[in-house]
């Protein structure tokens, strides 16, 4: 008896000590979790908000806890691209932390959004030069390359060369070596907005890049994220948080009648406010189809804003106002109550999961649960005991509504 409390003991103290370490590859694990962060410029500070209030439950029980060392997949488009690479890149001063966490990140945005949108610095062509954004993010991410992140990363851009979309992944490295870039080209491109910001040229491995915003190829980059996982893992449970940067509510101001008058460029504006919800649509529709027959429905979170107030709906509105209106309508939107697509219908309706906030607080019980079971199981290999899934969950759910024990 008294050996078995020892070695018991043994096991919880190194099951404790290594909660804070990197995430065991998901062979330990009962499922694949993915974070999903949408394009939107400035407004990259309403995700950085949900992802702050995420962090902190998280440090809740793991006081040392980051989102990379949580998640298997980090994957973001545009803005959301450089916040997936803050969130993963190495800090300099300790590689085994990330170089910034999500309440960093907020004040990134609030602090340099005014000089990445500068008026003052216009471009040959696009609304702003990009110059302050390419030296900052350079600065921040010197030399770390794609495959040097704390886990693994999916960010799209767009190649206006080869017309074809380019999806830098650590899944792809391993083969495709030439996209193991660095995390700050790969950031610059990604956020190249057409009309705002430059396109953007770099080599890598002699290969050449042409590159603009990855929202032209996935706003959402969600669909990217599953795509590269399923690819790489068979018959694999899902988990997906997905966050949006917020959109306004629908505004009934087109019809046939208007739109058979349209001629020329009469249709432009249109045509990309139409192009822009539908693609949010279907990417919403496609991730439901996931989600309802591949994937149990409840594994899909999706935090999105969708009645955003039309005044902040400007992408590069830097004031000080608006920056503050930002953040304080991230924390708004925690206190909402969780809605979904309906995909029948495309329509908003809210369920009755309980907040936002609340909804994330159990993403964070299940992310801290998962990792548990991996390190034991880990833990127990390594001693020499057969590795066997003994933990697992009813019916293959994981369920957003509550949590699970093990």
């Amino acid at each position: 008896m008294a050996h078995f409390l020892v070695v018991t003991l043994v096991v919880a103290s190194q099951l404790i000590a290594g909660i804070s370490a990197q995430l065991p590859p998901q062979v330990y694990g009962d499922f694949i979790s993915i974070l999903s962060i949408d394009g939107g410029a400035i407004k990259g500070i309403i995700p950085s908000v949900v992802l702050d209030h995420l962090d902190k439950a998280l440090k809740a029980k793991d006081k040392n806890a980051s989102l990379a060392q949580y998640f298997d997949v980090i994957a973001g488009t545009s803005t959301g691209g450089l916040i997936t690479a803050m969130l993963t890149a190495p800090n300099p001063n300790d590689p085994n932390r990330p170089a910034f966490t999500p309440e960093e990140i907020v004040q990134f945005y609030k602090e340099n959004g005014p000089h990445i949108f500068n008026s003052s610095r216009p471009g040959n062509g696009p609304e702003f030069d990009g110059e302050f954004l390419r030296n900052i993010t350079r600065e921040l991410l010197k030399e770390t390359r794609l495959n040097e992140t704390l886990t693994n990363v999916v960010i799209p851009a767009m190649d206006i060369k080869t017309q074809k979309p380019v999806i830098f992944s650590s899944y792809k490295v391993k083969t495709l070596t030439y996209l193991n870039a660095k995390l700050s080209d790969i950031c610059i491109a990604t956020s190249a907005a057409p009309t705002i910001l430059p396109p953007y040229y770099f080599e890598n491995e002699d290969v050449e890049f042409n590159v603009v915003d990855g929202g032209l190829a996935a706003g959402n980059p969600t669909q990217a994220a599953l795509s590269e996982v399923m690819r790489q893992n068979k018959d694999t449970k899902i988990v997906v948080l997905s966050l949006g940067t917020g959109i306004t509510k629908v505004e009934e101001k087109y019809n046939v009648e208007m739109a058979s008058k349209w001629i020329n460029l009469q249709w432009i504006k249109p045509v990309f406010e139409l192009t822009l919800r539908a693609s949010a649509n279907m990417n919403e529709n496609y991730l439901a189809t996931v989600f309802s027959g591949l994937q149990p429905a409840d594994n899909y979170l999706r935090v999105q804003e969708y009645d955003l107030d039309p005044s902040l709906d400007n992408s590069i509105n830097v004031t000080k106002e608006n920056l503050e209106k930002l953040e304080e309508a991230g924390k708004e939107l925690l206190q909402k109550n969780v809605v979904r697509m309906n995909v029948d219908t495309f329509d908003i309706e809210e369920t009755d999961e309980g907040t936002f906030a609340e909804a994330l607080e159990r993403f964070a019980d299940i992310l801290y649960e998962e990792k548990k079971v991996r390190l034991e199981r880990k833990s127990k290999e390594k001693r020499g005991r057969p590795f066997i899934k003994t933990i697992t969950l009813p019916l293959g759910r994981i369920p957003l509504a509550k949590t699970y024990n093990n």
